[in-house]
């Protein structure tokens, strides 16, 4: 299988995410904040045409990311996706006309960095397309835990950074999740056509992950500046996708604990570039 052609998808979906991102956070800012757990937010954003425009964006990086899996390794696929924090940055300060401070760009260029070590360690030569369930038990498990411990570490810091990061950090692993339940559910259209795909609970497990994920996206964009959840959310969402492959697929690798990259990755990075970033006054604020 060639690797231009899912390359490609990957970074049109990477590109689609960070024009979402841009727009949900600027649709956020306008909604009243709440302090918990909000399920009508969802319903305020919906009154907002960005926000649609936003979902739109975010429909085009599914499709994206739905090709890329369909065409290409996990491993080589997930970690283009880190792409989406420099684009986001990049839109964002486009969209603002606002130039970005030198520390951000170098901790985007550390980003990138990170980025060509994880493709150049990914190995993508194996492909497995069907998982078992008892491993399919465990990530659930751990991925639910990690998600919700994250979710509410978050939603008990006032508005700002801290709570910003802690629920991108959530919104990753289920994004982690959603995508891993989709290379597995997609290839079922090929082998056994529609009725397979439905008939498939990955198919409608990572739909419920999708929503979920949306839910914990929206209160991170309005919980505190950009340059704290998006950190978080792309390299997040990189390094559980990578915890999910070990757990989830037959290698010579020991399965790593699961959620716990994700949690111990996401801080250094995310804290890194929003503690050299500016405030709430900054164009990716």
């Amino acid at each position: 299988m060639g690797v231009v052609l899912p390359v490609l998808f990957a970074l049109f979906a990477a590109l689609s995410n960070a024009l979402a991102t841009v727009l949900q956070r600027r649709a956020a800012l306008t909604v009243p904040q709440s302090q918990g757990f909000r399920f009508g937010l969802i319903l305020d954003l919906l009154r907002r045409p960005v926000w649609v425009g936003g979902i739109l964006a975010v429909i085009a990086a599914g499709a994206g990311q739905a090709a890329a899996l369909a065409t290409g390794a996990l491993a080589l696929v997930q970690p283009l996706f880190v792409l989406e924090l420099p684009f986001a940055l990049l839109i964002a300060s486009l969209v603002t006309r606002h130039r970005l401070p030198g520390a951000v760009w170098r901790a985007v260029a550390a980003v990138v960095a990170g980025l060509g070590l994880a493709l150049a360690a990914a190995s993508p030569a194996g492909n497995r397309t069907h998982v078992p369930l008892d491993r399919w038990l465990s990530a659930l498990v751990g991925c639910a835990a990690a998600a919700a411990a994250l979710a509410l570490a978050g939603l008990r810091r006032p508005p700002g950074r801290a709570r910003a990061g802690c629920l991108g950090a959530a919104t990753a692993v289920c994004y982690a999740l959603t995508a891993a339940l989709m290379k597995d559910s997609v290839p079922l259209l090929g082998e056994g056509g529609l009725g397979a795909f439905l008939s498939a609970w990955q198919t409608y497990g990572f739909a419920a992950c999708g929503v979920c994920a949306l839910l914990l996206l929206e209160h991170a964009m309005q919980g505190g500046p950009l340059v704290a959840s998006q950190p978080a959310l792309t390299l997040g969402d990189a390094s559980a996708a990578s915890t999910l492959r070990r757990s989830l697929v037959a290698t010579a690798d020991r399965a790593l604990p699961l959620g716990a990259p994700c949690d111990a990755q996401f801080r250094p990075h995310g804290l890194a570039v929003s503690a050299d970033s500016p405030g709430e006054t900054s164009p990716v604020s």
